[in-house]
């Protein structure tokens, strides 16, 4: 569940709450996910599988996904299997981003990691589960009133952004600068493009398409996700620094211990914030031409860039 003293620094109108929202949404989003994945034979493999997708989290990516689809005239039914599968793929990330060939951490969202309970040769096959099972989910659940080319351009903006174009290929370059102290604002801006802001971007983009959003309407989600994306990702490097364990559900101080270049460690703190909320209402100005029908994206937006974990 969403800490109750971030929901307090959010935007609240009259017309709209986040808390109610989010309580809502989440709890869609956990029934979903869990009824979408019972545990048959081989049952290690799907008790991995469900250990860590049913681990709680802020579902912030599949009310994403869902929030979009309803902005542009889209149902949470033709968008749900979209995205549980989104939060299928950002699992499989955190799976594997915590093997001892990665980032080697012991705990995620307050538990032990998913390879420190089933050891590592099943983490990796709880991840390449939950891939694959992302896919087949989109491609045979999405309802049969979304048209079929619809579900195929969700099938490929989900396969670009996890792929060595997006998420695969930004934490290949993440793994390649640690250690490194030149690295640059501009390698720095692309390890985080692709590592978290791409699968960002494809959770909103792909409500879009659902819902048939036009040209104009995906390049207006596009600049909005990649400005939350980058933003995201500024806070979690101010949180590296500032949270505590308990906070973070996970170690804190990784990135000064694998000695990353951060934003903090270029710009300082307090003007990593600032970029973080300019980036956030630039996103939001992306949204005015949508009215109140915006204001679930907007409040998630500064959400964002307001959360402690």
């Amino acid at each position: 569940m969403v800490a109750a003293d971030n929901l307090q620094k959010m935007p609240q109108t009259a017309t709209f709450n986040l808390a109610a929202y989010l309580k809502e949404r989440q709890k869609l989003c956990d029934t979903a996910l869990d009824k979408s994945m019972p545990v048959i034979y081989p049952e290690k493999i799907y008790e991995s599988m469900r250990y860590s997708l049913l681990a709680g989290g802020k579902r912030v990516r599949p009310i994403l996904c869902l929030a979009t689809c309803e902005m542009m005239g889209g149902t949470i039914e033709m968008a749900m299997p979209t995205a549980c599968a989104v939060e299928m793929i950002h699992t499989m990330s955190l799976i594997h981003d915590d093997l001892p060939a990665m980032d080697n951490d012991d705990y995620r969202r307050g538990m032990l990691t998913n390879h420190k309970v089933y050891g590592e040769d099943i983490a990796i096959l709880a991840g390449d589960g939950l891939l694959a099972f992302a896919f087949e989910l989109v491609a045979t659940k999405t309802p049969e009133s979304v048209p079929r080319d619809k579900v195929l351009q969700v099938v490929a903006r989900l396969g670009r952004a996890l792929g060595a174009a997006g998420l695969v290929g930004g934490q290949v370059v993440d793994l390649e600068s640690e250690g490194k102290s030149d690295i640059s604002l501009e390698t720095l801006n692309f390890i985080h493009n692709h590592k978290t802001a791409a699968l960002l971007e494809a959770c909103v983009v792909c409500g879009g398409i659902l819902a048939e959003a036009s040209t104009d309407d995906i390049q207006r989600l596009t600049r909005y996700s990649q400005n939350i994306g980058l933003a995201f990702q500024i806070i979690d490097d101010i949180l590296d620094v500032t949270a505590t364990q308990e906070q973070l559900g996970k170690t804190a101080g990784k990135d000064l211990i694998a000695k990353k270049v951060t934003y903090p460690s270029l710009w300082g703190i307090e003007e990593s914030r600032i970029k973080a909320q300019q980036l956030v209402e630039s996103a939001c100005a992306e949204l005015e031409p949508y009215g109140h029908l915006a204001q679930p994206l907007q409040a998630l937006a500064h959400f964002i860039v307001n959360r402690n974990n």
